[in-house]
């Protein structure tokens, strides 16, 4: 089994569920940022300890971060050393393609399995020095998804 990097949580309030999870388990912070992807603006933060890092996201309605219906737990996320085979043999083992930020720029997948509810994401490789820089800055690189056999 590979090492998964992050597990994500989708939020109404960004503040207010970060300022739980302190409270509750410890967490620590790094500083929350804002991004946009396409027509989305979103708020995006990750803890400053990991792996495994906790995400936090709140979303505009209808992106892929909506919590309109509410806070949720939403994805494990891993490295991939090729996403675009990765996100297929992902499809075709039943773990359907429900968003592609390739179009926008960007390649991270999310990946719906529905007996548990809850999706992964796969995230190109090549933003993990990126992603070391500005989020966990000093920390040793992470190892990507073990290859998937056809």
């Amino acid at each position: 089994m590979s090492d998964f990097y992050h597990l994500c949580f989708v939020v109404q309030d960004i503040e207010r569920a970060t300022a739980d999870l302190t409270r509750a388990v410890g967490v620590r912070w790094s500083p929350i940022r804002d991004g946009k992807l396409g027509d989305w603006d979103y708020r995006i933060v990750f803890s400053v300890e990991g792996p495994p890092f906790f995400e936090v996201i709140q979303g505009d309605p209808g992106s892929p971060w909506d919590a309109t219906a509410g806070s949720r737990f939403d994805h494990i996320g891993y490295w991939s050393e090729d996403v675009n085979a990765d996100k297929h043999r992902l499809s075709e083992r039943g773990a359907r393609l429900e968003f592609d930020s390739c179009p926008y720029g960007r390649s991270f997948t999310y990946h719906r399995i529905d007996s548990i509810g809850a999706r992964v994401e796969l995230v190109d490789i090549a933003a993990q020095e990126g992603f070391l820089r500005t989020w966990s800055p000093g920390g040793a690189p992470m190892p990507p998804l073990e290859p998937l056999e056809p």
